[in-house]
């Protein structure tokens, strides 16, 4: 019983004839991607910084016992939260709208 050769498909093998035609092609590093999705919706990390902090602050006030300011902040962080997933979610449409 000899070695029997297992015929692949061609899609398996596309990537090759892709890299013939495109030439020597760079992905972007994980921080160019990290940039350039930052540049394309600024509102989406500006939303997580404002949830953490109202998170922290939030959390601090507790710890010190502002009951108070400690509601007001999680009220804010749940606001920030709402905010954050929008932005997300307008991002995605005007990315698909871009697209088409």
């Amino acid at each position: 019983m000899g070695k029997e050769q297992i015929a692949l498909p061609d899609e398996d093998l596309d990537w090759i004839q892709m890299r013939q035609d495109f030439g020597s092609f760079q992905p972007e590093t994980t921080k160019e991607k990290m940039l350039r999705k930052i540049k394309e919706n600024p509102a989406v990390p500006i939303g997580c910084l404002v949830t953490a902090g109202a998170l922290s602050y939030g959390l601090y006030n507790f710890r010190t016992g502002n009951r108070r300011m400690s509601q007001i902040m999680m009220r804010t962080r749940i606001a920030a939260q709402g905010f954050t997933v929008l932005a997300l979610v307008a991002g995605v449409v005007m990315t698909y709208d871009t697209k088409k």
